[in-house]
Order: structure tokens, then sequence, then C-alpha cells
């Protein structure tokens, strides 16, 4: 134990010094969200009495979305913008009494060139220069669990935060079944092998088949929908798109109308699996309002709306099949 914190210590050493030899690169703007999940609003500070479990540090989203009735949740609808996962860069561009308006990187929008904009508080997020450095510089494991804790000790003995699929942490160590990696606010902290994948950059993940997009999809079932949802604690239907595929390594726009206007169009009796189908208000000519991904056979999987979970309909279920608006391919 005691050589392992010693490896540990001169590693954080080393890039620590080298931080700030790179000072330049971290910007005074840039920060990173240091709890599992954090919940962007459209306005600073206007969260209920009920909404501390997602606006605290740390975080209890379980607490959250378990206590919610569905007027409840339905209020959510118009006051979220997006969700941030553990360790997420954002830029911030705004303060206001304890809240931050920041611009989530790697959430493409044509609202910020720089990521999807939302309030949040500022205790959420850390400027770690460590982190920021070893960021760029290590493996990285990828969460595949739907939520996956972490440990403080090899034992798992005293217990961390739980963080969601599709984050992202610097790797220090491979030991066992364990993975060491650095965190934006609590230092080295072990995750289980089986909870993550390691990859050196984002550009060495596999790139997938839409079998793969679909299994990862097909392992939230019964998940209840979250407006705005971008993790394994609840998503929206654009959320759960984006997730799966940024989960295999392809980045496409946060929100469906935007989604609906990139990747390749796909006439509707040449759809394949994998490919993102779209619903519009006005039989299918108004402004998109939803998206799932195409499974085969008539079918998509999908996260619907406030009163349901991610589920399975056929494209031409009543409510969708007389509003659908097109299809975009995103795999080659």
């Amino acid at each position: 134990m005691k050589k392992m914190w010693v490896f540990i210590l001169s590693l954080l050493f080393l890039f620590s010094f080298s931080s700030v030899t790179k000072a330049k690169e971290i910007k005074k703007d840039e920060a990173f969200v240091n709890v599992s999940v954090a919940t962007l609003w459209t306005e600073p500070n206007i969260s209920r009495k009920l909404d501390a479990p997602s606006t605290s540090n740390p975080v209890d989203m379980k607490k959250w979305t378990a206590a919610m009735s569905y007027d409840e949740k339905l209020w959510l609808v118009g006051n979220l913008e997006t969700q941030a996962l553990y360790g997420s860069k954002v830029t911030i561009l705004e303060e206001q009494n304890g809240w931050v308006k920041v611009a989530v990187h790697d959430q493409p929008t044509p609202r910020n060139e720089k990521g999807y904009p939302g309030w949040m508080p500022k205790a959420q997020l850390s400027k770690s220069p460590s982190f920021s450095v070893l960021k760029e510089k290590r493996p990285f494991a990828l969460v595949t669990a739907n939520t996956a804790p972490l440990f403080k000790d090899f034992a798992e003995k005293t217990k961390g935060i739980e963080i969601s699929f599709n984050t992202r942490l610097p790797v220090l160590k491979e030991k066992k079944n364990k993975l060491l990696v650095y965190t934006p606010n609590s230092g080295a902290q072990w995750l289980r092998k089986s909870d993550a994948s390691i990859y050196q950059t984002e550009q060495d993940i596999p790139e997938p088949t839409a079998d793969d997009l679909i299994r990862s999809g097909k392992q939230f079932l019964g998940l209840p929908y979250l407006w705005a949802g971008m993790s394994g604690y609840g998503f929206d239907c654009s959320g759960f798109t984006y997730t799966l595929y940024k989960s295999h390594g392809i980045t496409i726009p946060r929100d469906s109308s935007v989604q609906a206007t990139h990747g390749n169009p796909v006439d509707r009796e040449d759809l394949q699996k994998g490919d993102l189908v779209f619903f519009a208000y006005e039989e299918g000519k108004g402004r998109v309002h939803h998206v799932g991904m195409y499974i085969g056979n008539g079918e998509m999987i999908h996260s619907p709306n406030t009163s349901t979970t991610v589920k399975i309909d056929k494209i031409e279920t009543s409510g969708y099949g007389e509003e659908y608006a097109g299809a975009r391919r995103y795999l080659r």
C-alpha cells in the first residue's frame, strides 16, 4: 500500500509541475464538473426546495428523481437546459449570486460555439490544474455501466460518489480488477474494471456497429424519462440518442431539432439499424420535437416523455406514426 501511494504522489508531482509549465493552456474561464451529474437550468437560482439533491455537492440523483411526482417532474420542462457529467469541461460565461452560466464542451449546439449553455451552482465546479493535465495526458476510463461507484480504497471499504454511464476519468494505474482514476475534486479513487473500458484517446474508441449502439441502448430499458437528462439516472429523448453515440466515440448535436439537420438524410424505405428517426408537429411538417433510434423491424428505442421510461415502440405507434419527419444516419 505504501509503495502504491508513493507512486501516486510522485505521479501527481510530475503532472503538477507540468501544469505550471503549461499554465497558458489552462484558461481562467474553464472548469470541470465535480459532481456526478450537474443539472443546468435556464436561469440562476430557480430550483425548488425539492431540487436540493440536484443542486448540492455531492448530488444525490437517485433521491432527486425518485422523490418527484409526475407533476413535479413535468415542471422541469422548460426550466432545465441539459446535464453535464463528472469531469466534463465547461467554459464559464457569467456569474451571479453563487451560480454560473456555463457552456458544456462536446455538446454541440447553434446556441453557443463553445457548447451547450445553462446555469448551475458554482460549488459544483472545480478548477483543478492537476486534473486538467492528467485528463490531457493519461489514458481514460469510459464508464460503460449504467452507474458505477467510486471507492476511496482498493478494498472498497469506503465508498465515494456514484458516477454515470459515459463519464470519462483519467487512469493512473491498473491493478487486478480495479482502475485507479483521478477525479476533479477528490484525488485518486478506485473504479471497478468491469464498469468501464480504457482508451488512450477518444479516437481509439472502436467505430461502433448499429448492434453496438442498440446493445448500449437496451441496457437502459425501463429507466424513467427526465427532461434534459443526460445520464444513467434519466434521459430525455435527444439526451438518450446523443449519449448512445457519444459513448461510442461519435459526437452528434445535443438537441433533436439539430440532430435532424446533421448526418446524412435517409429515405424511410432505406432505414437501417442505428439511424435516428424524427417526429414533428403538424403531421411531420412542423418543428421537430422527438427522436428515437431505429433498431429494425419497424421499431425504435427511445425515451419518450415524462410519463414513461426508455422503451421500444413501433415507429407507427399512435402519436408518432402520423408525425414522422424523416431520418438521419450518423454511422458510416
